[in-house]
């Protein structure tokens, strides 16, 4: 196993690594909206928090030597399912391979941010 690291991206939080790649299999953590300049969550609603989460999530995929087109599955975690319409807005513009995905709506998400994103890429 190969931990993947970025300072494009915002650094852990807990005891996990942005990324794991085994068997050339890249496994994610959650990325959530935090600036990796400012380690703030930006401001605005979901779309604009879930640019930023997608935004992060490219820049970890980006360290392992791949892009958004080799994630095959996403699971994306979405603090009010009434923003499902506008959350699917941003993210069919950062994936136009459909890869499979589960999004379900939680109770309350790291730092009350309204959305978060893993993903599994191959290489």
């Amino acid at each position: 196993m190969q931990k993947i690291q970025t300072d494009k991206a915002p650094a852990a939080i807990g005891p996990y690594s942005q990324a794991i790649e085994a068997n050339g299999v890249i496994y994610t953590s959650g990325q959530i909206p935090i600036d990796p300049k400012t380690g703030e969550v930006v401001a605005g609603g979901v779309e604009a928090q879930a640019m930023r989460v997608l935004e992060n999530l490219k820049a970890v995929l980006t360290a392992a030597g791949i892009s958004l087109a080799n994630v095959v599955k996403t699971t994306c975690f979405l603090a009010d399912m009434n923003d499902f319409a506008a959350f699917n807005t941003v993210y069919a513009k950062y994936f136009e391979h459909n890869p499979a995905r589960s999004c379900v709506a939680v109770k309350t998400l790291p730092k009350n941010v309204l959305v978060e994103i893993e993903a599994v890429a191959v290489k």
